[in-house]
């Protein structure tokens, strides 16, 4: 099949993006497509790859990081750094040159085009090759040991240490493990593509030998997108909708009030930052599974199958935690994991949580799976913390989980091109 420049050029601009695939595809060979302004022709197939990379690709760059108020992605993999630099300037580079990676990876771009040296190691590891971005964000935090450590100011940034980035305390029945807490930075990849989310952490640590290296780390993973074309809220290994309260993140006056710090919250260069909460929650999912169905949805205070408070019908239905039944004891337990989870109905929390699985558990021989539960929020003092310190004294799901892991990260704030992610907390 040949055509005209020009007939071409008209047919690239009517044809759809499936049209072009079918004529791709019945074609025996390469259908040309006018590319202006990028010096030749694209094939059919070059040019659906490209429009596909615009279509699942989320930008770098903006007023907050991405990742945060993102629509959920399939997968997660998340690392923890600890920084072996002294060197402030060398800190400063090391987020620069995150930026540039960040944005290049978030295009689904390699970090360089193939070398022609081929005695030297190539910029990028190449195993995201041929993937497309798979709506890969990246979200880089900062935790409070990057400021002080062992009572030292490591990097002239004690003075801009916000009140709110401390170690979160200890609650009761809390295991916390050093191999799954804290750290001195943070890096959060999203991705439709696990493949994907890992190639961008894997570089980006890469980026950062010398001047840092991996703590802890963990993959995630919801329902697929792919599965769940109704986009339900998803649900946790214990079979339970995880996340049905969560504040709108397309209401902006909403996002000000309960995930962005706002000038005046503290020092003004975490200002359109968020803070992130990190807890490795290990699931005793075979005890779980010997429970009745009636004790599990007494432990949620919801339905299992509709996720609907005890007593209604539909997931998003509110809680009459006053409701008793005939022997006058409260529908929903008074302990179960809603009712203290909303307590007054006054702490909120943006909950990004995603399923993990880790083999056996060598203690027990059991499963090693559970929650990797992160949120985000304006104030960990008043929104994380009362909400944690009820769940640990109170919880009726505590019977079934254990807390492995801690941490808690300062979200930097967004940067423009030209820019370059911690700007704000260096200047």
């Amino acid at each position: 099949m040949a055509e005209t420049e020009k007939d071409t050029t008209i047919f690239s601009k009517k044809v759809s993006r499936r049209n072009m695939l079918k004529t791709a595809g019945a074609s025996g060979f390469g259908v040309l497509v006018g590319a202006s302004g990028l010096g030749g022709f694209l094939s059919l197939t070059e040019a659906a790859e490209k429009e596909q990379q615009t279509i699942d690709s989320v930008p770098f760059y903006g007023n907050h990081q991405a990742g945060i108020t993102t629509d959920v992605q399939n997968h997660l993999y998340f690392a923890s750094l600890t920084v072996t630099t002294e060197d402030r300037q060398e800190l400063i580079q090391l987020f620069k040159d995150w930026t540039v990676a960040a944005e290049k990876l978030t295009k689904g771009e390699p970090l360089e085009e193939t070398s022609s040296n081929t005695y030297i190691p190539p910029k990028d590891t190449g195993e995201a090759a041929g993937l497309s971005a798979s709506n890969l964000t990246i979200t880089f935090g900062v935790g409070p040991s990057l400021f002080v450590k062992d009572g030292k100011d490591r990097f002239g940034l004690q003075s801009k240490q916000p009140a709110e980035l401390q170690e979160l305390p200890k609650f009761p029945l809390d295991a916390l493990e050093d191999a799954w807490s804290g750290g001195d930075l943070c890096i959060q990849a999203c991705a439709d593509d696990i493949q994907v989310a890992f190639h961008a952490v894997r570089n980006l640590v890469r980026i950062a030998r010398g001047k840092a290296v991996i703590h802890w780390a963990q993959t995630g993973f919801q329902r697929s997108k792919q599965a769940d074309a109704k986009k339900e809220t998803p649900r946790n290994l214990f079979g339970f909708k995880d996340g049905t309260i969560n504040p709108d993140v397309k209401k902006d006056s909403e996002m000000k009030q309960q995930v962005w710090v706002q000038p005046g919250d503290g020092p003004d260069w975490l200002a359109g930052g968020s803070y992130m909460v990190v807890r490795r929650i290990q699931m005793y999912i075979e005890v779980w599974d010997r429970t009745t169905l009636s004790e599990q949805e007494k432990t949620f205070g919801r339905h299992r199958d509709s996720g609907a408070p005890i007593g209604m019908k539909h997931e998003r239905d509110t809680a009459d935690l006053k409701a008793k039944d005939e022997n006058g004891q409260p529908i929903i337990p008074k302990d179960s994991h809603m009712a203290l989870s909303r307590g007054d109905g006054s702490q909120h929390i943006l909950r990004r949580a995603y399923s993990y699985e880790a083999g056996l558990d060598p203690q027990t021989g059991s499963f090693d799976a559970g929650l990797l539960f992160i949120c985000f929020q304006r104030k960990p003092s008043k929104q994380f913390i009362p909400i944690q310190t009820r769940l640990a004294q109170n919880d009726k799901l505590n019977e079934y989980i254990i807390h492995r892991g801690s941490a808690l990260f300062a979200c930097l704030p967004g940067t423009k091109q030209g820019g370059y992610i911690g700007e704000t907390l260096f200047s």
